[in-house]
């Protein structure tokens, strides 16, 4: 028998074993995948524009309030009339994040969305098979959504801001970003919603439900603390000491610019709502990874 040796094929550029330089998954490359999917999908760029709409249009509204409370509060002979009523000038700092609440409800409700709907339709596993490692997936799409929150929560209050100046100027109560606390206070009003943005896409992470999920981000941010001042603040004295350290007055806290005695300051509310964002963010981590798709 003959054997006919064959040789080899040369190699060709690009023909070479193995990835080539700089392919495969990274950090990065996942942040952008994720980018892609927050920033193409309509509804979502939609729920964006309205929450911006939202807030934006609540600040307007609070600064006409304010000038008309202003007007009536100058008046002795009607003054009597909003007797117990906040001054004006007092509360008009506060105006650029007068739409933070209906923000929370919004950008809270939207991370449910994303996470659980990712779990209920099943296409979480072309992500973790994309990503093998599950702990970089799901950090990039807390980061991705948070940095969109902080932008959009700090972008409405300046914007806010500005539509509110000359809607006060009339009655002498405009204001300028160097008002000691005000720029905090549209800074922080980015951070909360950030914040809220990782509590509610963790709540959405381990309860893979987008209406439980949305539910119980409602109840904790919202429902709670009604209860907790309205129920259970008769039973025991140390209640209303602990409502303090709840996620929405924390976040309240952060956006404060005249602080109360006893109350927490910004840097303190702070700390809390990181605390909570921090805390459900590394138990979803950790039963994200151990947990089957």
């Amino acid at each position: 028998m003959s054997h006919t040796a064959t040789a080899p094929a040369p190699e060709t550029a690009g023909s070479h074993r193995g990835p080539a330089k700089g392919s495969g998954v990274n950090f990065t490359r996942v942040l952008k995948s994720e980018w892609i999917k927050v920033t193409t999908v309509p509804s979502t760029v939609i729920m964006l524009s309205i929450t911006v709409v939202v807030m934006v249009g609540l600040a307007a509204l609070f600064a006409w309030q304010t000038t008309i409370l202003f007007d009536l509060q100058s008046d002795p002979e009607v003054a009597a009339q909003v007797q117990g009523a906040p001054d004006a000038t007092s509360i008009v700092s506060t105006i650029p994040g007068s739409g933070l609440i209906f923000g929370q409800l919004l950008m809270g409700s939207l991370a449910v969305v994303l996470i659980a709907s990712e779990w209920g339709t099943g296409m979480i596993r072309s992500t973790m098979v994309a990503v093998p490692k599950r702990i970089p997936a799901l950090l990039a799409k807390q980061l991705v959504f948070a940095v969109i929150a902080f932008i959009l929560g700090a972008g409405s209050a300046f914007v806010g801001y500005l539509v509110a100046q000359p809607i006060l100027a009339p009655s002498d109560l405009a204001f300028g970003l160097d008002t000691d606390g005000v720029l905090l206070h549209i800074i922080n009003t980015g951070s909360v919603l950030a914040l809220v943005a990782i509590i509610a896409m963790s709540i959405g992470t381990l309860l893979r439900n987008t209406a439980g999920g949305v539910v119980t981000t409602i109840g904790l941010l919202f429902v709670l603390p009604i209860l907790v001042a309205t129920l259970l603040a008769g039973i025991a004295d140390w209640i209303p000491d602990a409502a303090r350290f709840l996620p929405s007055s924390a976040g309240e806290q952060m956006v404060a610019i005249t602080i109360a005695e006893d109350a927490l300051n910004q840097w303190q509310g702070a700390l809390v709502l990181g605390g909570w964002a921090l805390v459900l963010l590394v138990i979803s981590v950790a039963v994200t990874k151990k947990r089957d798709v």
